[in-house]
């Protein structure tokens, strides 16, 4: 049976923690290999981004799993692209270590350059993303839309229920944002959290958003 190494990534700490993302991955993972009868003689995890010229620098799971295929002359498979980066240039100096790379998601044989090209295309589509949302939230401001959430102090200091109402009151002022975010191309929970926290966003407690944010204030919507 051939081996492979296997490659899980998640962009911050809070998801590392919960575990958001990497099981979904992981059983992505197992299940390709188990079609494609692969072997998965290593696993490893990264809590960390992908962005920036030094994202490899700053990923020690990556060059460990990059060293134990390059020992065992094997493969890394991640479960899609954007696990190992939407950067071109970034994917591009990946190549460069001569370890082969399996993406659950394009199939086990992919050529190299296709890689490329998704890669491109992802980068462009983060590009669009984020002109589009930055274009909906300057609308957004035109009309009159506050953004955050005016009564913190409130919302900490009140009752279970009135909590409860302010916190509707806060998805009611973010739903149209979030909309006009859809709008403008993201889909993925992971996706609106990051063009909400791009565009300095805060949540209802003044900190960062997460898909987990996301994913109550549409709850909310719901009932």
């Amino acid at each position: 049976m051939t081996s492979m190494i296997s490659y899980l990534r998640v962009s911050t700490a809070q998801q590392g923690k919960s575990g958001l993302g990497l099981e979904a991955q992981r059983a992505t993972i197992t299940q390709f290999a188990a079609a494609e009868g692969l072997e998965i003689t290593g696993e490893f995890v990264e809590v960390e981004t992908g962005k920036g010229s030094d994202a490899l620098a700053r990923r020690p799971q990556l060059r460990q799993a990059l060293a134990a295929a390059k020992k065992l002359k094997c493969a890394v498979v991640v479960a899609k692209l954007d696990r190992l980066a939407r950067d071109v240039s970034f994917i591009a100096g990946l190549m460069t270590n001569k370890v082969p790379f399996i993406v659950t998601s394009l199939g086990r044989n992919a050529d190299p350059f296709m890689l490329h090209i998704y890669a491109a295309l992802a980068e462009q589509e983060r590009t669009l993303i984020s002109q589009r949302t930055k274009a909906a939230l300057a609308a957004a401001k035109a009309r009159g839309v506050k953004l955050g959430n005016p009564n913190l102090a409130a919302i900490r200091g009140s009752g279970c229920e009135a909590g409860k109402a302010e916190a509707d009151r806060f998805a009611s002022s973010v739903l149209p944002i979030i909309a006009q975010v859809r709008k403008a191309g993201a889909s993925a929970l992971q996706q609106i959290a990051d063009a909400l926290n791009d565009r300095g966003v805060a949540t209802a407690r003044g900190g960062s958003w997460y898909p987990s944010n996301v994913r109550n204030v549409l709850a909310r919507a719901e009932h």
